[in-house]
């Protein structure tokens, strides 16, 4: 398979960026420059995204270390140092041999953030990524965080699961300026960044969640892969406290003028301080449209 799959193709095709798309698609490789190995050694954060072998739901989960913790160690091989805890959802997962997966490296102090899809080969000290996609997205609607501090003594509390948001969540999500979003397709899985002034993301019902999407670099991975395959995972992180709220569910794209996406909960599985960073608080990005 090339770039895009059917599912990108079709979204394309509809919106008329097929030309575009192509022309964007060849910065995609599978190999690792080292312009991108040298911007992976310096993150903190890595957030994943693949289907649970044993259930088939959909999660993004983020992984956190020193620095170096995640860097390249091949022409197309990325290796991760440590494991899932046992209560993240991705756990088993990250621990299969070829289960497809996608990751994002995403900087917030530069606005910078770095994709790549393949499989999971676990190893004595974690897992790898063998990448069979690489690229760079552009800054847009990444909001800039000055600084972070690693709290090594904080400490995951326990899952909080339900199949509805609480009254809290709720409130959570609606102020939100990122989430990432985790989506698949035969044989492969993308992780990929949302941004936007607080309330982009709206809370329609406890089990209905909604966003417009915004333009960006017209190839449409995920929206493709909604269209392929509507099982969708969605990751949103406290930056300050390291709460993570997991959501499971289904995602499917209404072609109003607007082109809004449409969440349906089937599980959320909350962790307190499940990530040990403490980041500065947000510049927001000047592309992030105004809510109304």
């Amino acid at each position: 398979m090339g770039v895009y799959h059917a599912g990108s193709l079709a979204v394309q095709d509809r919106l008329g960026v097929r030309d575009l798309a192509a022309h964007v698609g060849r910065s995609v490789g599978s190999g690792i420059k080292p312009v991108a190995a040298a911007f992976l050694e310096l993150q903190p954060l890595l957030v994943m995204g693949a289907a649970d072998p044993a259930t088939g739901r959909v999660w993004a989960a983020a992984l956190a270390g020193e620095p170096g913790f995640v860097r390249a160690t091949g022409p197309g091989r990325v290796s991760v140092v440590g494991r899932a805890a046992p209560t993240n959802p991705l756990a088993a997962a990250l621990a299969t041999d070829a289960t497809p997966a996608g990751a994002i490296a995403l900087d917030p102090r530069t606005r910078r953030r770095m994709r790549l899809g393949g499989r999971i080969r676990p190893t004595p000290r974690g897992f790898a990524v063998e990448a069979d996609r690489v690229f760079a997205n552009c800054p847009k609607y990444l909001q800039r965080r000055e600084s972070y501090r690693i709290l090594p003594d904080r400490t995951p509390g326990e899952p909080r699961r339900g199949t509805e948001l609480t009254p809290e969540q709720a409130r959570f999500v609606a102020a939100a300026d990122t989430f990432f979003l985790a989506s698949v397709h035969e044989g492969g899985a993308d992780a990929s960044h949302r941004g936007g002034n607080p309330g982009f993301l709206r809370v329609d019902s406890p089990r209905e969640l909604s966003w417009r999407d915004y333009p960006g670099n017209a190839m449409f991975l995920s929206l493709g892969n909604l269209a392929a395959d509507p099982r969708a995972g969605l990751l949103l992180l406290d930056w300050t406290s390291g709460t993570a709220l997991h959501l499971t569910g289904e995602a499917r794209t209404e072609y109003t003028p607007e082109r809004r996406v449409r969440f349906t909960l089937f599980e959320a599985v909350e962790i307190p301080a499940a990530v040990p960073l403490r980041w500065s608080p947000p510049e927001y990005s000047p592309a992030n449209p105004e809510q109304p």
